[in-house]
């Protein structure tokens, strides 16, 4: 959570009595020196000050002529909690945020301790047939089966309110009504829900043609309604600013063992033997990243799912953000029976 910045800003001209008034209205011991670009030239302190009216400085000189030209400052790239430690080891009250050498706002020890706030969408799929899962979903969405005391949607839904998002939009299809029921518009959690339909199946990348042009220009969090996970969402969102692609997708490693020996051969001489190798691959695991400009690209109920929307953009940059927290994609009555066996450890 950034501190709004500008009534602590100053231009490199303004008198040192503009930014003692700067810094006693801001609270925050230091005030932040800008050029009309916004780019940061530097921070001036009580500290600072003093120094410089020591010095031979006069109320009525330029803050410039006092004010530190090599501040500490923070990048917009930095998960919260590194900063706050970061700020606690330096005993800092605060520190400018920068984003290509401009200020985009303050990070303060108070702000981060709070809890976490972005702006930017969720978006949730929750409108499969679950086909797999039969006869459990014959009449209930799978998106709706309880794991442990609580529907699927719901703990990954919390999940994401508990890292601070607060605008969603589920997509639904088959049986909607029960959806929509059992979450309203999420007042419950005390956040935004936003709807969307599918009246015929359009596949994963296809339900995004379906958000609406009013959306954000931020990065999209996509993510299945029926994945258990622990993954840290604000390190991903991070991660996906600073890849400056237009998507991200998440992956995890997944080990697969052939139960026979395999035989290589040149001709008919067998040159190589290996027996019950394991390979190891990268899978995709339901969670994305995407820049509002990808979902421009789509017309209106066009049909396409994620991979294949993604494989269009390989020209541009797709970035692989692999994970080794914990994940379960609950496709099938197996997963959906680990599901229950491993929601009493975990903290979801």
């Amino acid at each position: 959570m950034m501190t709004n910045w500008e009534i602590i800003a100053l231009e490199p001209n303004d008198t040192i009595r503009t930014a003692m008034l700067k810094i006693e209205d801001g609270a925050l011991r230091f005030a932040i020196v800008t050029d009309n670009d916004k780019h940061l030239l530097g921070t001036v302190t009580d500290g600072d000050i003093r120094r410089g009216l020591i010095a031979g400085k006069t109320l009525s000189d330029e803050v410039a002529s006092v004010m530190n030209t090599e501040p500490y400052s923070v990048a917009d790239t930095v998960p919260f909690k590194e900063v706050l430690s970061d700020l606690q080891s330096k005993s800092y009250l605060a520190a400018p945020v920068v984003k290509n050498g401009r200020v985009v706002g303050v990070h303060t020890q108070t702000s981060l301790q709070q809890k976490a706030s972005y702006d930017n969408p969720v978006f949730l799929m929750a409108g499969g047939f679950g086909t797999r899962l039969k006869p459990l979903t014959d009449n209930c969405p799978k998106p709706l089966l309880h794991v442990g005391n609580k529907p699927i949607l719901e703990i990954v839904l919390e999940r994401f309110v508990k890292a601070g998002f607060h605008n969603f939009y589920v997509s639904t299809h088959y049986l909607p009504h029960m959806v929509r029921e059992h979450f309203g518009n999420g007042d419950k959690w005390n956040v935004s829900i936003t709807y969307v339909h599918e009246d015929e199946p359009l596949g994963t990348g296809g339900a995004l043609g379906l958000l609406p042009q009013t959306l954000p220009d931020l990065p999209i969090i996509m993510c299945n309604g029926d994945v258990l996970t622990t993954l840290d969402f604000e390190k991903l969102l991070v991660f996906h600013n600073q890849q400056k692609g237009v998507a991200t997708m998440c992956v995890r490693e997944f080990d697969y063992q052939i139960p026979f020996g395999v035989v290589e051969a040149d001709g008919t001489s067998i040159t190589k033997l290996t027996e019950k190798p394991t390979y190891s691959y990268h899978v995709n695991a339901g969670i994305y990243v995407v820049e509002r400009a990808l979902i421009d690209t789509l017309q209106p109920n066009q049909n396409i799912d994620m991979p294949t929307l993604l494989e269009s953009q390989f020209s541009k940059k797709v970035a692989m953000y692999s994970f080794y927290d914990y994940w379960l994609d609950i496709g099938r009555i197996d997963d959906f029976n680990r599901a229950q066996r491993d929601i009493r450890t975990l903290e979801l």
